[in-house]
């Protein structure tokens, strides 16, 4: 077969009619819509749709081929590749995990305390190797609380179905029967005779917990609690002091936990508060106490404190404060940690259990940077955390920090082998009136060679639901983009919860729009203040982000010279619609519920970027998708590819790529991750005209 060669019929203009010259018609935009919206007609059309697009895509960026290697290479090495995690302390042993410059997946190892012997207790590459797959998606990797077991579970498609094994670790040997269909997540009872675990239905929802005993080949798991409602999902852990099982069923907006004590032969979960739409609450247990993290009463949460679940005689232990987002708490014998966040920063916070005293954490001179903690050790009998930031210019850096003497000691720094000074990079928090008002933070990040005179070039990245805020850190990654003169600017917009929960609460359902609006605005604040100009910015966002970008190219498409669209959300009326999909019957409180409610249906088919496309020019445009995906199903961007290339005026790239092995989350293994950065960056580069 001959390298493809694309020509227009002349008279013709829209590119669904473009043919290869090796004689295989491209499939025509009528039929191959009739065909996706008709779900019984999957195959053989469907893939062979997918296949040309694909072929399409590849055709036209041919050019970028040496770009994409390059952009892979030098992505990768600022990889450190042969790298391996701090330790963490359990009674018997430390864990770390490390990887390898020949591994796409990570190694996990333990030495036994005041030993020097090493052992290797998993290693991705190679049960990869041994299942012989293509996709190999790790869920959870456990090990037991005396040491002898290792369960771990695996997806090998891509759907996030997990399947869970147990082996013994000396012995290698799997000890227990295969427990299919679940969520991933895996948790060992405190005598290492059972493991908790969700099972998933036939809607790919987790509203089962099962208690599985290990050893057990034949019989049937017990099931410890189901969840009635269709639009809850459940999941099971333990407490801090180790006391209680915590069972918590929700959706977005609202939950509702039940509890049981760790000795219980057979555990009978109890209610601790029934739910009430719109009340989030999550109770923990340490030192005979009970702290209650809920946004009852104080919309950006707080936390309350009980000595019991009995009389549940709640009292104020962190106030709530207006659009402060109160975090959770981390406890140690002799401290608590917690965070807050507000207007998209991240704060820590420490309090000193015998005085009562709290104060913020700071170590860093930066404006913008993103703090985390993390325990370096089992026993909570300790002063010394590890602590750590990053910020979009300053690669992560971890200390060994002493909670009573603020001693600090620097005991990992991400490294950037191919070299990186954070003095050739400026990054600037900047606050924009959005369509009725309200001050929306931007990030921008840049090189300190780019001018700011209208001439760059901007990646514009949003995203705006389910309350997720886009954290300021540190991405090598985008280094490539930045370095070749194009400024990344991050837009905290709303329907995240970088300024609490109202901002949330302002960006989604029939607010939805406002989501949209900050986008646009924040793109039109940075061609007035002279970052870019009109024409000249690259819309970016991924699943939900998709659908932002979906909207916001439908409304202004001049503003933009392209959009890059991952897993899109874009057919988002159809799926409301559908009550059987995975997710639809779970996020009514976040979308809205089209087949139940008139004016849900009108608000979303206003904007569902599908039914808005329109007959005039479109921007260039990139679209990635992946067969296997659970969460948002290819047919809705193959559907919104198609009607684009029917309606669309413009002679523009529009590019649609399906990963024919892969989910929601794309292509697994380390360097297939890269190769998928390194199409997107490329798609970015051809347009900017920078290759």
């Amino acid at each position: 077969m001959k390298v493809p060669h694309l020509r227009k019929k002349p008279e013709i203009k829209s590119c669904h009619n473009i043919y290869w010259e090796d004689n295989y018609s491209w499939i025509h935009q009528k039929n191959i819509l009739e065909v996706l919206t008709d779900k019984n007609k999957l195959e053989p059309e469907v893939k062979e749709y997918l296949l040309q697009e694909n072929k399409y895509t590849e055709y036209h960026l041919k050019d970028t081929k040496n770009l994409q290697k390059k952009l892979f290479d030098e992505v990768k090495a600022r990889i450190k590749l042969d790298d391996e995690s701090l330790p963490y302390k359990d009674h018997t042993y430390e864990y770390w995990t490390k990887t390898t410059i020949e591994g796409n997946y990570s190694i996990k190892l333990r030495r036994k305390i005041e030993t020097n012997k090493i052992e290797e207790i998993w290693n991705g590459d190679k049960e990869k190797e041994k299942l012989g797959v293509e996709y190999f998606g790790v869920g959870d990797l456990e090990v037991s609380h005396n040491d002898k077991y290792l369960a771990y579970s695996l997806d090998t498609k891509g759907s996030e179905y997990y399947t869970i094994f147990v082996r013994e670790i000396n012995s290698n040997k799997i000890i227990t029967k295969e427990i299919s269909n679940t969520s991933g997540g895996i948790t060992f009872s405190l005598d290492d005779k059972y493991i908790f675990y969700s099972k998933l239905d036939e809607n790919h929802r987790a509203r089962k917990i099962f208690r599985h005993e290990i050893g057990n080949h034949n019989n049937s798991d017990e099931l410890v609690f189901e969840e009635k409602s269709e639009a809850f999902t459940v999941g099971i852990n333990i407490s801090s002091d180790e006391k209680y099982y915590f069972i918590t069923t929700s959706d977005h907006n609202t939950s509702e936990q039940y509890y049981f004590k760790v000795d219980e032969k057979k555990p009978k979960p109890k209610l601790i508060q029934k739910r009430v739409k719109g009340i989030l609450y999550s109770v923990n247990s340490w030192d005979n106490k009970f702290y209650n993290h809920t946004n009852k009463d104080a919309e950006d949460f707080k936390v309350d404190i009980s000595d019991n679940l009995e009389t549940q005689n709640w009292k104020p232990f962190i106030e709530a404060k207006n659009e402060v987002l109160i975090g959770g708490l981390v406890f140690l014998k002799n401290w608590i940690l917690r965070s807050e966040v507000s207007d998209a920063l991240d704060k820590l916070f420490v309090k000193n259990v015998s005085t009562g005293l709290e104060e913020e954490i700071v170590f860093s001179d930066e404006k913008v940077y993103v703090p985390n903690i993390s325990l370096r050790q089992k026993d909570k009998n300790t002063d010394e955390i590890y602590l750590g930031y990053s910020s979009p210019k300053t690669p992560s850096r971890v200390y060994l920090y002493n909670l009573s003497t603020k001693n600090k000691k620097l005991v990992k720094e991400q490294e950037i082998p191919s070299g990186h000074n954070s003095e050739d990079y400026i990054v600037e928090r900047v606050e924009y009136k959005s369509h009725d008002g309200r001050l929306v933070p931007l990030t921008i990040t840049r090189h300190k060679k780019t001018k700011i005179d209208g001439t760059a070039n901007i990646l514009l990245y949003g995203y705006g639901s389910y309350g997720n805020s886009m954290s300021p850190g540190f991405s090598s990654t985008r280094l490539s983009l930045i370095n070749r003169d194009i400024i990344w600017v991050t837009a905290h917009i709303r329907g995240g919860m970088e300024k609490g929960m109202k901002w949330w609460k302002e960006g989604k359902l029939t607010n939805k729009k406002n989501t949209f609006k900050d986008y646009i605005y924040a793109a039109k604040y940075l061609i007035e203040n002279k970052y870019s100009s009109e024409g000249k910015i690259i819309g970016m966002g991924g699943s939900a982000g998709g659908l932002l970008m979906g909207a916001v190219v439908n409304e202004v498409p001049e503003l933009f010279l392209g959009i890059i669209m991952a897993v899109p959300f874009v057919d988002s009326l159809t799926t409301n619609l559908d009550h059987s999909l995975p997710l639809t019957v779970g996020e009514f409180d976040e979308f809205g519920n089209a087949k139940d409610n008139k004016d849900h249906f009108n608000y979303i088919f206003s904007y569902a970027p599908y039914n808005n496309i329109k007959k005039m020019d479109y921007p260039h445009m990139l679209i990635t998708t992946s067969l296997s995906d659970n969460r948002v199903l290819f047919d809705e961007p193959a559907k919104f590819t198609a009607k684009l290339r029917d309606l669309k005026t413009d002679n523009n790239l529009l590019l649609l790529k399906t990963e024919m092995n892969a989910g929601h989350g794309g292509k697994s293994g380390r360097d297939g991750a890269i190769e998928e950065i390194a199409l997107d960056y490329a798609f970015a580069l051809k347009i900017s005209k920078k290759i």
